[in-house]
């Protein structure tokens, strides 16, 4: 992935502007034939722009010298972020369709709010309830769903809920989640992997630098160990994960490690350091309009010599309200005498 090197102006992204200034898009994706928007209001929808060759020849070049790559036959591949945009290009010598290009916006700001949250159902009030308090409790979530389904935004969301003093630390190839930006009073650090220092890398750095919360963009590979081994010592975190079912999470954690010889521990690893699981789903209603709620939420205990899921959310709807023991010990431990209650009000005043 490129370096930041450069700010966008009007004059570089030309018809692709005016959706990059609207606070309501998230998504700029060209096809090589048709333009097409992703917008948090409208959905999902084609965009009737006029997209010529001189337009992509310069647009290319030009976000080509910014960070100093070439984009050619040869080259067939070129990607750029800015502090906002994060920018994939492929060559039209490979696709057979055009030049392709998608734009994803991540600007530094939280989209979600308690109201909007509440308002367009994005789950019941007392699994808001019970989210919020398992921050406080400080435990450790897996934010999972397919690609735009929202999972970034859900963790920024819950973010909110940290204490100021207690350090963060963000690991990213592309700053998503700009925890400074959003948090300008909080002790965080934000860390950019890279050639040379990998995600692997920054995990097992944090815990030299007082971290109190370790917060992975997105779990891909083999770094899962060092993030579990890091949770394992009383580090807290998030982390994104792509998934369609969280009954599939120990599996899909298991599948990415790099020590298979003890799979069995390596699983009970999994149950007893990932305290939550959250899918989030995405879907588009009649009129255009893209919805994203809760689709499902659990728990993962280790109990003895056993492994369980408790379910608390399926198929978007509160299917029980039963807590692992390790769970409800945390929350009393945090103070916390009712985990599916608590003053949203107070949150609602603070902004959030």
């Amino acid at each position: 992935m490129s370096e930041i090197t450069f700010e966008p102006t009007a004059e570089q992204f030309g018809v692709f502007w005016k959706y990059i200034e609207n606070p309501d898009v998230t998504d700029i994706d060209y096809n090589g034939r048709k333009l097409w928007i992703t917008d948090l209001k409208k959905g999902r929808y084609r965009a009737n722009e006029e997209i010529t060759t001189n337009f992509l020849i310069a647009f290319t070049h030009n976000i080509a010298n910014c960070v100093n790559k070439q984009f050619n036959n040869a080259n067939k591949t070129l990607e750029a972020d800015t502090r906002e945009l994060r920018i994939s290009i492929i060559h039209e010598s490979v696709t057979g369709t055009g030049i392709s290009i998608c734009i994803r916006k991540s600007p530094p700001l939280i989209r979600n709010t308690i109201r909007q949250m509440l308002d367009d159902r994005y789950c019941h009030r007392e699994v808001l309830n019970l989210l919020i308090n398992c921050v406080l409790a400080k435990m450790n979530f897996v934010f999972a769903g397919e690609p735009g389904a929202g999972k970034t935004e859900a963790m920024k969301f819950f973010m909110q809920f940290i204490p100021d003093m207690e350090r963060v630390i963000t690991i990213e190839d592309s700053f998503e989640i700009h925890y400074t930006d959003i948090k300008p009073d909080a002790d965080a650090v934000e860390l950019r992997v890279g050639d040379g220092f990998t995600y692997t890398d920054a995990i097992k750095t944090c815990l030299r630098q007082n971290v109190k919360w370790l917060m992975l963009s997105e779990a891909r590979s083999v770094e899962v160990t060092s993030l579990i081994e890091q949770w394992s010592t009383g580090v807290n975190g998030f982390s994104t994960i792509h998934l369609d079912d969280l009954r599939k999470l120990p599996d899909r954690i298991q599948n990415m490690m790099n020590d298979v010889n003890d799979a069995a521990r390596m699983e009970n690893r999994i149950y007893r350091y990932v305290n939550i699981g959250i899918l989030i789903r995405r879907v588009d209603e009649p009129g255009g309009k893209t919805r994203r709620y809760i689709d499902q939420l659990c728990f993962y205990s280790r109990e003895g010599q056993e492994n369980r899921i408790y379910m608390v959310v399926d198929d978007g709807e509160l299917v029980s309200k039963e807590l692992p023991p390790d769970i409800k010990k945390k929350m009393k431990l945090a103070g916390i005498d009712d985990p599916y209650q608590c003053d949203l009000e107070k949150y609602i005043k603070e902004g959030k």
